[in-house]
């Protein structure tokens, strides 16, 4: 699903150059659980922007499900986010002043999806996460946390989309719910979604099957179920 070849990225401000991210490459198949981990600084927030298309390498080659997005416009790369990929984010982004329903279903209007059929999938999301449907019609600014996080999950999955990133989803969360919205990760994963996490914890990356770990911008330890296969260490 996901090929990174080379991929660097260097922002410019005035004549200095920073490099975030040099030579990083590997492969993400359909239906895997990665916990990208690293210290502030690592690059994996820039990593995961550029996974996201959110943002393109200044070099290297990055394929998302088949198709060579590394030159996409902003255009495009919209539209493979409005169709393929969901966002959890640490601050939930929800709408305040909108009912746990209608921030469900805002991703289905803005990809146009027929309206009669809208209200029916947000609310199987919502219920997939294991939010009660007494909750539906809450304003989002009256429900605790770890059911905002929920409802942000439901409203990354409406649109069924073939990856979602979690960017330190349980970063605002107290540890036991935190674990809570974890296992509601596990067993997305387990139904086949393909989930990439972006995390500073290691005891949240640990949920995940594979562990890419950064440091100053390059992989230095890649480990699946325990075995590591991968090891760049700078000396």
């Amino acid at each position: 699903m996901i090929n990174v070849k080379n991929i660097t990225k260097v922002y410019k401000s005035g004549n200095v150059e920073t490099k975030v991210l040099e030579g990083i490459s590997f492969n993400i198949e359909a239906g895997e659980f990665v916990a990208i981990i690293g210290p502030s600084g690592s690059g994996k927030s820039t990593l995961m922007h550029i996974l996201g298309c959110l943002d393109t390498p200044t070099s290297g080659q990055y394929f998302f499900d088949g198709k060579d997005v590394s030159r996409l416009s902003d255009d495009e790369l919209a539209d493979i986010r409005k169709k393929k990929i969901g966002f959890v984010f640490q601050s939930f982004n929800l709408l305040p002043r909108a009912t746990v329903l209608r921030n469900a279903i805002l991703p289905l209007a803005y990809a146009n999806f027929p309206r009669d059929k809208r209200e029916e999938i947000a609310k199987a999301a919502l219920l997939s996460v294991g939010l009660d449907e007494k909750s539906f019609n809450h304003l989002s600014n009256q429900i605790s946390g770890g059911e905002m996080q929920r409802v942000a999950i439901a409203r990354a999955l409406v649109n069924n989309p073939a990856v979602i990133f979690a960017d330190e989803p349980t970063g605002n969360l107290d540890s036991k719910t935190g674990e809570l919205i974890m296992e509601t990760f596990k067993k997305l994963n387990k139904e086949g979604r393909t989930i990439i996490l972006i995390t500073h914890e290691k005891y949240i990356a640990e949920t995940a099957r594979r562990k890419i770990s950064l440091k100053d911008g390059e992989i230095v330890e890649d480990v699946i179920n325990g075995s590591k296969f991968v090891k760049q260490i700078k000396e």
